[in-house]
């Protein structure tokens, strides 16, 4: 679904992103951890060229990417239309109600009309429950529902892919848990998912495969369980020491 090539990038003269290669099949759900400032979300805003890469070869689907060369804004387009993503932070239009933050992509983006775009979001916040908020504004939902409304806004263009950066840091635990329990849900119905995460259960339990990154390099990665229970550099035992032992 998924094949990154030698992905670098720089801000500068600081390499933040140094030969990253990651293969994703169609229905794996992909945990990236590792300490701050190790790369994680600039890695993941490279993917959806919300960064341009300075080096390295990616493909979605059927659209490859040469960084050496000029992206075009068609090539651009194309590349995001698989891909859903959710940020840390909710970036709902704050004047407009829920149901028309799920819906207005759908129009300008698919070309739904408005009557089929509202069917489609309200389907949609009923399957991450919220159902009863749809002629709420964001203001009035707590930052779990908010959260929960952005993943239901980026569902509403059918991405083959979803990328989700940190979507808990913003969130007390308990908010958290809204959010992960939806993620979890998207997971068990075979969603591609690549996630940026601190959430060190999820990452074990929930996704197939755990990468580990630090100083803008994939230190390991391999099934979930094997890598945090057994990690095979120092660099990666002081990391999950540190957290597990938090």
């Amino acid at each position: 679904m998924i094949e990154v090539c030698g992905l670098c990038k720089d801000f500068g003269s600081h390499r933040v992103l140094d030969g990253i290669d990651l293969s994703v099949m169609q229905g794996e759900v992909i945990a990236m951890i590792g300490p701050s400032g190790s790369g994680k979300s600039t890695c993941l805003r490279c993917l959806n060229l919300l960064e341009t890469p300075t080096e390295g070869l990616l493909r979605v689907g059927d659209t490859r990417i040469d960084a050496a060369r000029p992206i075009t804004r068609q090539q651009k387009l194309a590349f995001r239309r698989p891909l859903g993503m959710v940020f840390q932070s909710f970036n709902l239009f704050p004047h407009l109600s829920v149901l028309r933050n799920v819906s207005i992509a759908q129009e300008r983006v698919l070309k739904r009309s408005r009557k089929e775009a509202d069917a489609v979001s309200r389907q949609l916040l009923e399957r991450v429950g919220l159902a009863g908020k749809a002629e709420q504004y964001p203001a009035r939902c707590s930052g779990g529902q908010q959260q929960r409304i952005a993943i239901a806004r980026a569902l509403a263009l059918d991405p083959e892919v979803m990328l989700f950066d940190e979507p808990t840091s913003a969130l007390d635990p308990e908010l958290g848990l809204e959010v992960l329990n939806v993620m979890q849900e998207l997971a068990a119905g075979g969603m591609t998912m690549i996630v940026v995460t601190h959430e060190m259960h999820f990452a074990e339990s929930v996704s197939d495969r755990v990468l580990i990154m630090a100083d803008g390099k994939i230190l390991e990665q391999g099934p979930s369980a094997e890598v945090m229970r057994n990690p095979q550099t120092e660099r990666a035992r002081r990391f999950l020491s540190a957290v597990m032992n938090r």
